[in-house]
């Protein structure tokens, strides 16, 4: 059976606030992508809404994911959203059909 865990992360920032969550994500994905488990990590804009985001996660487990988000830089990151995001982001896990 396949381990793999796949998410897309919805994100929406404040108006004007854009930039703040370029620069988390380009300081973020460095480290993030050299966490064990780590196969994907990348931030795209949503076409047309440049307040839009959506974060793209593809982990080897669901135990490499669930140390992820307990690693100091994801807390440190989840502490500084609020003050550029306009609401939580909504996370989908995915699952192969």
């Amino acid at each position: 059976m396949n381990e793999e865990i796949s998410l897309v992360i919805l994100i929406e920032t404040k108006e004007g606030k854009r930039q703040k969550q370029i620069d988390a994500y380009k300081e973020l994905a460095p480290i993030v992508l050299q966490e064990s488990g780590c196969l994907q990590y990348e931030l795209k804009e949503v076409e047309g809404n440049e307040n839009q985001f959506i974060l793209i996660e593809k982990w080897a487990s669901k135990k490499d994911l669930d140390a992820h988000d307990i690693t100091p830089h994801m807390i440190e990151a989840d502490k500084l959203s609020p003050t550029f995001r306009n609401k939580p982001a909504t996370v989908y896990i995915l699952k192969d059909v």
